[in-house]
């Protein structure tokens, strides 16, 4: 069985770096970087009526960094801090999108990047009507969003995804659930 043999803090901000001195089965070591930051939410809101979908699009300083992508086109989403799951899934909604959502659906709970992360994602999908949109959104000014509300044709959010232009995974993952559970929505 490996076991952790030795965890040291190598940072301690917004999100942990530690160093873990890992031991296998077989005796042997190494050792792994490991961020943590805690638990995550995201939803994919859609409206059934105008067959659309809400998404944000903001700044991510690590696809700047990686990649010079500027901006990135993904659901809203965020840390699990608002109490329950459930409960940071609807406070991301509103600080994101103004949005208040009346129901959930949980599709799942997947690690985001396993090799090196901790998160474990919670992903949710909405069923929203236009009266749901309630406040401005757009983010928290404290934590430094600027986030674009965009609205999109769930046919077109879906011809991203097939040509593969979707480039954050929750987001891809949210689409695909969608369309497996309602595909009526997308023709």
């Amino acid at each position: 069985m490996a076991e952790i043999t030795e965890l040291r803090t190598a940072h301690d901000g917004w999100c942990k770096l530690f160093v873990a001195t890992v031991r296998t089965a077989d005796g042997a070591s190494f050792t792994r970087e490991i961020e943590d930051h805690g638990e995550a939410v995201a939803v994919l809101p859609y409206d059934t009526e105008r067959r659309t979908a809400l998404l944000v699009r903001q700044l991510r300083a690590p696809a700047l960094h990686a990649a010079g992508v500027m901006q990135v086109l993904e659901a809203p989403a965020g840390l699990a801090d608002h109490g329950s799951v459930e409960d940071s899934v609807r406070a991301e909604a509103q600080e994101e999108l103004g949005l208040t959502l009346r129901e959930v659906e949980f599709i799942g709970t997947a690690w985001t990047m396993p090799g090196i992360s901790t998160e474990r994602m919670h992903l949710y999908l909405a069923a929203i009507r236009e009266d749901d949109r309630t406040g401005a959104g757009g983010g928290l000014g404290s934590e430094n969003e600027s986030i674009e509300i965009v609205e999109m044709p769930l046919a077109d959010l879906a011809a991203l995804a097939a040509a593969g232009e979707i480039v954050d995974m929750k987001t891809f993952a949210l689409v695909m659930a969608l369309q497996l559970r309602r595909p009526a929505l997308f023709r």
